[in-house]
């Protein structure tokens, strides 16, 4: 029992550690780089000096020793002020560093993790592909060994962090098994396009990763010839987490705009609050939220390095990422004229939550997965 209290009172710690750094931090830049679209590159080295981008990494290793709940706490908290920002967290501290250590060999955490566990260096991760999308195993993107290393053609598109990173983990067949390589930027052979356009998450950017001839030491195979796809898969789960965990934080932001605004506004002679089609976008929008919350947390419960709950994180980011998108149109809704405009910022969290219908697993893929390992028991 003691132990489940001094837990919970880490987390407690952890929430109002970050939630006041969103407060001075976050917040204040939030707009702006929304406006510029641009990666506020130094403000995630202040993430590091605090040592939250090592939440889910072991203290031997440098990080804060912590769980996918704690990672949920910090993406929830980001993503309230700023889930563009919260992105490009999530992309470095979970698709790189989180999943770099899990597969690492002493040598790669050696040489990786101090320098992205500080934001000294951005990781990124590479997946996607311009001809298959969500269809990861389609993968075309070839990787060939040679006796002093690999060399890695193809292209990987929307990948988050891109014109920023120093370094990549990244995924390719090796006769036709999907394996996982480090690629600094530096690599002769590897390039990144511009940067991609996009309508929401626009504080975090992304861009294609280029591979041509591109060469790589033996040393740079993450994990085994051919484990790419536990690699994947096993992050996939932590990921999804968070981007519910994300969600989570945009409808929270939204739903705490909506009421803090009818109780300002009044019409027809009354405040905003006191009409009965408001009070339903408001009941529903909490309801949604709390819903959110459990449901994400409860699954973080039981997700770790040894523990995967595949059905559960699916199931956390379908429910969480329609509901916050709903909380957030909602919000625009009350708001009227105000919330279609920039002001009070609820139209970007509108076009923010629509990416987590899409990215870390499409709504349809969850669907997929939910209903295949049902009918599996």
């Amino acid at each position: 029992m003691a132990a489940q209290h001094d837990q919970a009172d880490e987390r407690e710690l952890l929430r109002q550690t970050v939630r006041q750094f969103v407060k001075t931090r976050v917040e204040p830049q939030a707009m702006a780089h929304d406006e510029s679209a641009t990666f506020n590159v130094e403000l995630l080295r202040e993430l590091g000096a605090l040592g939250l981008i090592g939440v889910t990494i072991p203290e031997s290793e440098g990080g804060s020793g912590l769980d996918a709940t704690a990672s949920c706490i910090v993406h929830d908290e980001l993503a309230y002020a700023d889930p563009g920002f919260a992105l490009g967290y999530l992309a470095h501290a979970l698709l790189f560093v989180n999943n770099l250590n899990n597969a690492a060999s002493p040598l790669q955490r050696k040489t990786y993790l101090p320098r992205t566990l500080s934001g000294a260096w951005v990781g990124a991760m590479g997946m996607t592909e311009p001809a298959v999308g969500t269809d990861v195993l389609g993968m075309q993107s070839t990787a060939e060994k040679r006796a002093d290393g690999y060399v890695i053609n193809g292209r990987k598109t929307f990948i988050t962090n891109g014109p920023e990173a120093h370094v990549f983990l990244v995924y390719a067949k090796l006769a036709d098994r999907i394996t996982t390589f480090v690629v600094p930027r530096d690599t002769p052979g590897f390039s990144t396009s511009a940067k991609i356009q996009k309508m929401g998450m626009r504080a975090s950017t992304m861009c294609e990763l280029i591979f041509e001839d591109c060469r790589i030491p033996l040393d740079n195979l993450v994990g085994t010839e051919g484990g790419g796809i536990t690699n994947m898969m096993r992050n996939l789960e932590i990921e999804r987490l968070g981007l519910a965990a994300m969600s989570l934080g945009i409808a929270r932001r939204c739903l705490d705009t909506m009421v803090s605004y009818a109780q300002d506004r009044a019409t027809f002679g009354k405040p905003l609050a006191e009409h009965g089609q408001i009070q339903r976008y408001i009941g529903e929008s909490y309801a949604k939220v709390e819903a959110m919350r459990a449901l994400t947390y409860n699954v973080a419960a039981t997700v770790g390095p040894t523990q995967r709950n595949r059905l559960g994180t699916d199931a956390a980011k379908l429910f969480c990422a329609t509901a916050a998108k709903e909380v957030a149109d909602a919000a625009v809704q009350v708001l009227g004229g105000y919330g279609y405009c920039a002001e009070y910022r609820v139209e970007q969290f509108l076009r923010d939550a629509k990416l987590n219908e899409i990215g870390g697993g499409t709504l349809e893929a969850h669907q997929k997965n939910i209903t295949r390992d049902l009918t599996k028991r």
